[in-house]
Parts: C-alpha cells; sequence; structure tokens
C-alpha cells in the first residue's frame, strides 16, 4: 500500500512521537509499503510560540490539498492535531476519504499547565477533530479508556516499541562518582514535564538530566548542582541511560513514555507515578521499575531492581508488533467518485 502519514512533529525535532513515526515508517517500509511523510519540512513555517525547537507549517489547504492529491495514497494517517493534521483533515472530509489519526500528547493537559485553559474546552476541540476519523490510535490500554470516557468513539490501542539492539545493557558507561547512585531524567523541559519534581527530591548521590525545552534556563538557575547534558541520541542516548542507576520520570500528562522503555531495555530501572502511561509501560508490580504516589520512595526502592530482569521486562515492547497494529487499523480509500463539472444550462434550439 501507499501510505501517507502528515505530521506537524518532525525533524530535526528530538521527541518521542517523532522517533514513533520513524520508527514505524522503517517497519512498515520493511514489510513492503510505500511510505510518505507530509511534515513542515515541506512548507514555510514559523517557530511555534513557548516552543521554538517545533516548527508550525504556514500554508494553505489548497497547498496541503494538492500534495496530497500528487502523492494520491491509499491510505492516509494523520498524526497531529496541529496545523498541518487539521488542514489535511479538512482535505479527507471533501473528498470523502477515510482516515485515522493519532492520540500521542495529553494535549489538553499541557495546555492547561502552562495557560490555565479548563481540559473541558481542549478536550472537545479534539473530539471534533479525532472523531471524523475512522479510528484515534492510543498508546497503551489505560489511554484508550480515557479516550473512550471522554467521548472519542473510534478509540483503539497502537502500542510502542523500543530499538532492543541499539538500547542494550552491554556497552560503553560515563565515569561517576564511585559508591553513590545516579538517578536520571530523560525528556523535554517544559513545566508539563515537572521535571522540578524529580529535581527537588532529597535523594542519595548525583542527578542527571538529558533533554532541552523552554524550562531549561529556570531549572539550570535553580538546581545548579545537577549535571546537564542537553539533547543526546543514538549511541550517547544509550550511554547515558545504562550509566545510571534509576531513570526517574515524574510527568503525569504523558501518554506512553518512550523514554522509560528505552531506559529499562538498557536495563535500568524506573520510578514514576503511578498515572496513564507508567501503569501499562512499567505496571504496578513488575521488574521494570517502581512506581508510587512518593516518588521518593519509588527512586529509593527501584535501586533493588535486578538489572537483568528491567531488560527482560522491556523486551515485550517491540516495534514489528507495534507496526501491524498500526498497519491493521489504516483505512484503505474508497473509490470516490470526484465532483462533476458545472454545466452551462441547456439551451432551447430556434431551428
Amino acid at each position: 500500500m501507499k501510505i501517507l502519514i502528515v505530521t506537524d512533529a518532525w525533524e530535526p525535532q528530538v521527541n518521542g512521537v517523532v522517533r514513533t513515526l520513524k520508527m514505524t515508517t522503517r517497519h512498515l517500509q520493511e514489510m513492503g509499503h510505500e511510505v510518505s511523510i507530509l511534515s513542515p519540512l515541506d512548507f514555510r513555517s514559523m517557530p511555534c510560540p513557548t516552543y521554538p525547537e517545533i516548527s508550525l507549517a504556514l500554508t494553505t489547504r489548497q497547498k496541503v490539498e494538492k500534495r496530497i492529491l500528487d502523492i494520491d495514497p491509499d491510505c492516509l494517517h494523520i498524526a497531529t492535531e496541529g496545523p498541518l493534521g487539521w488542514l489535511a483533515r479538512g482535505v479527507a472530509l471533501r473528498h470523502g476519504w477515510p482516515f485515522t489519526t493519532a492520540y500521542h500528547s495529553r494535549f489538553p493537559e499541557y495546555v492547561h499547565a502552562r495557560f490555565k485553559l479548563p481540559t473541558r474546552i481542549s478536550y472537545a476541540a479534539l473530539r471534533r477533530f479525532h472523531n471524523a476519523g475512522r479510528a484515534t490510535l492510543a498508546p497503551t490500554p489505560a489511554i484508550v479508556e480515557d479516550l473512550q470516557a471522554r467521548g472519542f468513539k473510534q478509540a483503539r490501542l497502537w502500542s510502542r516499541g523500543v530499538n532492543l539492539d541499539a538500547f542494550k545493557p552491554e556497552g560503553e558507561r560515563l565515569p561517576r562518582k564511585p559508591g553513590v547512585p545516579v538517578f536520571l531524567y530523560v525528556g523535554r523541559l517544559a513545566v508539563e514535564k515537572q521535571v522540578h519534581k524529580f529535581l527537588e527530591l532529597d535523594l542519595p548521590g548525583e542527578k542527571w538530566v538529558a533533554g532541552t525545552g523552554p524550562a531549561e534556563d529556570k531549572l539550570k538557575a535553580r538546581f545548579p548542582d545537577a549535571r546537564w547534558f542537553g539533547v543526546l541520541s543514538g549511541e550517547d542516548l544509550a550511554t547515558i541511560y545504562r550509566s545510571a542507576d534509576v531513570m526517574v520520570f515524574p510527568s503525569v500528562t504523558d501518554t506512553f513514555g518512550l523514554v522509560m522503555v528505552e531506559s529499562m531495555a538498557c536495563g535500568t530501572p524506573v520510578a514514576a507515578y503511578p498515572v496513564p502511561g507508567p501503569i501499562d509501560v512499567v505496571g504496578m508490580e513488575s521488574d521494570g521499575g517502581v512506581l508510587s504516589a512518593d516518588l521518593r520512595a519509588a527512586c529509593l526502592a527501584a535501586l533493588d531492581k535486578p538489572r537483568d530482569a528491567v531488560r527482560r521486562h522491556a523486551e515485550q515492547f517491540n516495534w514489528p508488533a507495534a507496526t501491524r497494529q498500526f498497519e491493521q487499523a489504516l483505512a484503505p480509500r474508497r473509490a470516490v467518485a470526484p465532483p462533476m463539472p458545472l454545466q452551462p444550462a441547456a439551451v432551447a434550439s430556434t431551428s
């Protein structure tokens, strides 16, 4: 099949959405599908207010429509609810094409954390966006259930995976102070991620932070004793995971948290709150880490998790299985006749 994925999140961004779409694209291609990506790279763009590393496409529905018709996909997937997502949705509805969508981020909670906009307003907009599609793909059973309870009619599971060859316990480790544990955070430095909840904890040893974002300067100024690594990817990211003793995930708004699986694949247990995302990825009672409303207690208890058991827990998450879920949810286009051109009014003959 010829599959088109429309996404407002793409390179050069470094985040879980982009990694998910890139890995899914790779595995779809290995399955024999032809995959095209329509992203802000295809148009003029501007930095997103308060998130300058995110580009917002500056374009029109007509230009998006031309790109989509030129690609002429068998299946259309709209990955994000940004400007490109809404424009692609409009094109699909105009032509009567079925399409699928994805719910990657708890956007209403993010907006509320930053601007105090009531979540009911954001959820109403997202219901309108997603319910026009044939399926809304969400990353965990808990998120699927939450969406269904909020009126999302076609929510279904599309899990995530991890590259078990790239993220593994064996490999280089970073130098560290002897005899003390290392607690690590990996991800965006933004208010909705609650990184300060981790950095405020009274923990033994060192606190390491890998990532960037709009809250970076404030966090560095407030917590100068933490060790800051910036954005890491590839082998550097795997190295910092396996160098730590515990990966701390303080967010309560993520839908999945791909960094948790990457960390566990490297043998490093996760400490997190018992909320959607960690509940399905780590589990309340598992070898992958510890969940607790007391994040400090979770961090300390996670130190006792055997690293080989943590790795085994991560092995249940694989990209081929997740990509098959994605493939099975796609909605192939039906043959829809194009709109009939307007005909001139008939003129009666006088001959």
